[in-house]
C-alpha cells in the first residue's frame, strides 16, 4: 500500500468538541481553577504594594539597584495580573483560532 492510498483511507470529517460532562469532577475542578486565579490576582496585588514600596525606599534613598529591582517588582507583578485576567480569553482565542486550521 504506498503512502496516497493510506492518505484516502484515512477519515476526512472529525468533528471532536470539548466535553465538560465526560469526567467527574469537572465542576469541582472548575471551582479549584477560579480560586487559584483568585489567588493568583491577590498575590499579583500584594507584589505591586510590595514592589512599589520598594520602589520608593529605593528612589528616597539614593540606592539607583534598590529602585531598579522595585520598578522591575512592579513590571512583574503587572504582567502576572494581566497573565491571570486574560488567561480564560487567552485559552480561548487560541483555541478558536486552532479550530481554524
Amino acid at each position: 500500500m504506498d503512502l496516497v492510498t493510506a492518505a484516502l483511507l484515512l477519515p476526512l470529517d472529525i468533528q471532536i468538541d470539548p466535553n465538560s460532562n465526560g469526567l467527574p469532577g469537572i465542576g469541582q475542578l472548575k471551582k479549584i481553577v477560579g480560586a487559584s486565579m483568585t489567588v493568583g490576582l491577590v498575590l499579583a496585588v500584594l507584589a505591586l504594594i510590595m514592589s512599589a514600596i520598594v520602589w520608593a525606599l529605593g528612589a528616597n534613598s539614593s540606592n539607583p539597584h534598590l529602585a531598579g529591582r522595585g520598578k522591575l517588582g512592579v513590571l512583574v507583578a503587572l504582567g502576572a495580573a494581566i497573565v491571570c485576567g486574560a488567561s480564560v480569553t487567552l485559552v480561548n482565542f487560541f483555541w478558536n483560532v486552532g479550530q481554524q486550521v
